[in-house]
């Protein structure tokens, strides 16, 4: 502030006479702190009165609104973080229905199933399942599918997706999570109550899933409740059937 008050008085300065009470009142004017000038005639008090207030320091409103707006345009208000239910309204979460299922010919602990998600051809799914599900139970099941990951080479099998499932804290027990009955492949699953079904975002793209970590922000806030339903947070998952569930883990995390 000061130096933009010494800018404006050596301005004014080379417009005015060398008085030095003419160059004092113009000091005191622009908001330098100065003595006090002695008394002036009253026309020359008049010219300096003038000259000074054209000259003042002070910004006028024109001024000040012309350096407000890059500064509004370089920080202004920081846009709000998007919240959980936003970040988890891009996940493309579907029901599937496994057309096949076999073991992995080259990984012990996976199993490849043949998905459909309601598109023109079944997606194909490697999942680390051999250890907690019977191949059985797997073939002509119901599922839920994430199906906006980035493909993932597994041991030479292309997998593009991902069964979703509850485990308790020590992943000693897994189990799929399932869609209530009449629940049809391909369906968008959402979170939520009912009437939210309508107000879902388009999914993100598998690039924008992995690149803005979506699903790592979104994963620790999945979890079952006390009747087994699959909830974000205390929202559940829906489809248009009802929640989808687990078979019988309280309170495990959900991946």
């Amino acid at each position: 502030m000061q130096t933009a008050a010494r800018m404006a008085f050596a301005s004014c300065a080379r417009l005015l006479p060398s008085s030095p009470s003419t160059l004092g009142s113009v000091r005191a004017r622009a908001g330098v702190s100065f003595l006090a000038p002695p008394t002036l005639p009253a026309a020359a008090a008049r010219s300096s009165r003038n000259l000074a207030l054209f000259c003042t320091s002070s910004p006028s409103p024109q001024t000040e609104a012309a350096v407000a707006a890059p500064a509004a345009a370089s920080g202004g208000e920081e846009k709000a973080e998007p919240t959980v239910e936003e970040l988890a309204g891009l996940l493309d979460i579907r029901v599937g229905r496994v057309v096949k299922a076999w073991r992995h010919p080259e990984a012990d602990t996976l199993y490849v199933e043949e998905v459909d998600v309601g598109e023109a051809e079944p997606r194909t799914i490697c999942s680390g399942l051999v250890n907690f599900l019977p191949i059985e139970e797997l073939q002509d099941s119901s599922v839920i599918v994430l199906a906006n990951l980035k493909p993932r080479n597994m041991r030479g099998i292309k997998s593009n997706g991902m069964l979703m499932a509850a485990s308790d804290a020590s992943h000693e027990n897994v189990e799929l999570l399932t869609p209530p009955e009449g629940s049809v492949p391909g369906e968008r699953v959402w979170f939520g109550s009912e009437e939210e079904k309508d107000r879902q975002s388009d999914p993100a793209s598998p690039n924008q899933i992995q690149k803005k970590k979506i699903w790592e922000s979104v994963q620790p806030h999945l979890k079952t409740t006390d009747n087994c339903i699959a909830v974000l947070s205390e929202h559940p998952m829906r489809t248009s059937a009802g929640p989808v569930f687990c078979k019988s883990l309280q309170g495990a995390r959900v991946s």
